[in-house]
């Protein structure tokens, strides 16, 4: 158990970060094509169109595994703000913030697609639902976040306040990934996928969006590593312009 932790926070050094990142990033890659293109094929060309929603079901594919890692990526950086607040590892910090932009273009894409859905079965683009308040919520909180770093340069001061203002916002994660069981009266649908057979979708949509989530996340860690790796190659650079000026 102590060697297996200590080689946990051998990820926090940057060097030995590249240096495995630069290994797994081509078979995330790999994985993330194949996994999308059939979820996506299988779920857009090959499920049947639903008895009341018609072809407007199909969005489920895309809108679907988009809402759920705009939450989980908050509660990513939720864990790396935490890291960062406690052990002061770097990685940590920059793992926050790579992850803040695609967690913010999922979010987007998880808006829009709703709104895209909403509107044959509701009758309108957008409700104050609790859950579509929530994202709303969710998307100023992401948005606040990014606007940190763009005003500011790279500090430990500046990696302390967005850290706190991402704890904050994971209240509304929360509430994003519960409101439809803390509120009935709601607009929105119960959960697609459920552990009760009597509420999930049917198999025929069920295993192409499973699918298409895995390729979602993959896409998100492939996303993630190449922006680490990035922000520490520029950070290095930064560093060597920064002490021949000096």
């Amino acid at each position: 158990m102590i060697k297996f932790r200590k080689n946990i926070w051998e990820f926090a050094n940057p060097n030995n970060f590249l240096s495995i990142a630069n290994k797994i990033v081509p078979l995330f890659l790999i994985l993330t094509i194949i996994t999308l293109s059939v979820g996506l094929v299988w779920g857009l060309f090959f499920t049947p169109e639903d008895y009341r929603q018609g072809s407007s079901v199909k969005i489920i594919f895309i809108h679907v595994p988009t809402a759920f890692l705009a939450i989980n990526i908050y509660f990513m950086m939720f864990l790396a703000s935490i890291i960062w607040l406690i052990r002061r590892h770097h990685v940590s910090l920059i793992a926050a913030k790579s992850a803040a932009l695609i967690g913010l273009i999922m979010t987007l894409s998880a808006i829009l697609t709703g709104a895209i859905w909403g509107k044959p079965i509701w009758g309108t683009y957008w409700a104050w639902d609790p859950r579509l308040t929530s994202f709303a919520i969710l998307l100023m909180f992401y948005l606040g976040y990014l606007s940190i770093w763009q005003a500011m340069k790279f500090s430990d001061k500046i990696g302390d306040l967005s850290s706190w203002l991402c704890i904050v916002g994971s209240i509304f994660a929360l509430l994003s990934r519960y409101a439809v069981f803390f509120w009935d009266q709601g607009l929105h649908q119960g959960p697609s996928l459920s552990l009760d057979k009597e509420e999930n979708i049917d198999n025929v949509f069920y295993f192409p969006l499973i699918i298409c989530i895995i390729g979602f996340v993959l896409l998100f860690l492939t996303l993630l590593l190449i922006r680490i790796k990035t922000e520490i190659q520029k950070r290095k650079i930064n560093i060597l312009l920064n002490a021949r000026d000096g």
